[in-house]
């Protein structure tokens, strides 16, 4: 004879590498996992088509339950939005991370700090015009010394 009893599932623990493994796996199991919101959709969606479930089949009429049971369209229409907010939520994929300070963000505003502290300081300016092209030579100008003057030149005197 069959016991009345049912079979107990048992669970299956998983180990975190598995967890991880499982999650990488399926971009809709990692969403449902990092996004909570999601998760409390599909709980409120489950809940309320189960409540609904349960007033629909208490005995009355399937049709005359859903025109006069107010509850039973109430349960209805959270189920809706829950399982429509959960739909949308999965279609876009899963939510990317806003980083902070990124390499690329800190070379950015590392440029624009420089380039304003050049623009607005004189004495920066010259600073690194000096390290880049080599201090600047002051020198002072010397015509060069001209030729001895000399007397006219004159005609040889011839003795005769």
């Amino acid at each position: 004879m069959a016991s009345g009893k049912k079979k107990v599932a048992k669970a299956v623990p998983f180990d975190t590498a598995q967890m991880a493994n499982i999650t990488k796996a399926n971009p809709y199991i990692q969403r449902l996992v990092e996004d909570a919101e999601l998760r409390d959709n599909v709980r409120v969606a489950f809940d309320s088509s189960k409540s609904a479930y349960n007033r629909l089949s208490n005995g009355k009429a399937p049709a005359r339950a859903l025109l006069e049971d107010k509850k039973l369209q109430r349960d209805l229409t959270q189920a809706y939005e829950a399982l429509r907010d959960a739909t949308l939520a999965l279609s876009e994929g899963p939510k990317k991370r806003r980083r902070g300070l990124t390499f690329g963000r800190v070379l950015l505003l590392v440029l624009i700090t420089a380039g304003i502290a050049l623009a607005l300081s004189e004495s920066l300016r010259s600073k690194v015009l000096d390290t880049l092209f080599g201090a600047e030579e002051e020198f002072q100008y010397t015509p060069p010394p001209s030729p001895p003057t000399s007397a006219p030149p004159t005609a040889p005197v011839s003795a005769a």
